[in-house]
This record gives C-alpha cells, sequence and structure tokens, in this order.
C-alpha cells in the first residue's frame, strides 16, 4: 500500500495538495469541539477589523466634507454602514449563541449555526469593503473612478475568498 508521501512524490495531481492526514482517533465530542473552537477563532482575527470599519462609518458624516457627497453617494454610505452593521451582528452572533446554549449538550447544532452566521457576516463584509472603496475612491480619485476601484475591490475579494474553498468543497465532495 502506498503511503500518502510517495503518493505526493510520483502522481502530479497531488503535487500541489498537502498529503492526506492519517486517520484520527478523535471522537465526534472532539471534532465539534475543535471545529467550534477554529470557528471561533477565525472570528476573534475578523471582527476587530469589522469594529474599527464600524467605528470609522460612525464618524464619517460628521466630518464638513460629507455634506459634499452626492446623494448616490450618501445612498452608498449609507447601504455601507448597513453592510457593515449586518456584518458585524453575524460575526458576533456565534459567540452570543455559544455562552447563551452553554452547557446545552447541542453543540454540533451550535456548530452548523454558527458556521451560517460566520459565512452570512463575511458575505456582508465584502459588500461593505467594496461600498468603503466606493467612497473613498470617488472623495480621493473622484466619482468617476469610484466604481472601477469598487468593482476592482469586489473582483478580488471574489477570486481570493471564493473559488479555492468552493471548488473543493463541490467538486471533491467525495474525498473531503
Amino acid at each position: 500500500m502506498r503511503t500518502a508521501r510517495t503518493r505526493c512524490r510520483r502522481d502530479p495531481r497531488y503535487a500541489l495538495r498537502v498529503p492526506e492526514a492519517e486517520p484520527s482517533a478523535e471522537t465526534k465530542k472532539q471534532r465539534v469541539d475543535r471545529e467550534l473552537n477554529e470557528l471561533l477563532g477565525e472570528l476573534r482575527i475578523a471582527l476587530p477589523g469589522v469594529q474599527m470599519l464600524f467605528a470609522f462609518l460612525l464618524t464619517v458624516p460628521f466630518y464638513a466634507r460629507f455634506e459634499t457627497l452626492t446623494w448616490f453617494s450618501r445612498a452608498v454610505f449609507f447601504s455601507t454602514f448597513a453592510f457593515t452593521t449586518i456584518a458585524a451582528v453575524f460575526m458576533i452572533a456565534p459567540s452570543s449563541n455559544h455562552r447563551l446554549s452553554f452547557r446545552a449538550q447541542d453543540k454540533e447544532h451550535l456548530l452548523l449555526r454558527a458556521n451560517t452566521f460566520a459565512i452570512v457576516g463575511v458575505a456582508f463584509l465584502a459588500l461593505a469593503i467594496c461600498g468603503v472603496m466606493y467612497i473613498i475612491a470617488g472623495t480621493v480619485l473622484g466619482q468617476g473612478w469610484a466604481p472601477y476601484a469598487s468593482a476592482a475591490t469586489g473582483t478580488l475579494i471574489a477570486l481570493t475568498w471564493y473559488p479555492a474553498p468552493l471548488v473543493r468543497k463541490f467538486g471533491h465532495s467525495g474525498e473531503a
């Protein structure tokens, strides 16, 4: 029987992949605990950025230049503020749910719900980042550049955040 190491060396399909892990003796409870801790750890990294963006957006209307924004730019600003608020709510929800259902013996359901909240939160964060790029590019470079800067940001997010995990999830669902 070939090991993961020899399979990686000989088969070019495995050249860029991490070798398959050895079978784990991890129980279902241990797996759920680990996955929930990993998810909460990921949110601990992303959430400060969302909070900083939220704080920045809270201050913008109080600057004198805000009055010079067009109606459309103000609508983009408000949408961006709403997207950031929604992202923060969804990204904080797993911690709140975890605390409220602590010791309820339903951690797997909590993990599935928290995962959904995190995915929705990250999607709204992507929209908020594009909105902030639109506002700042419009202010700094002029309104003509704002849609291009926002679209470029959205494209960058779409290409770096989504394809690899989705292709792996749906293209190799039998392997993972």
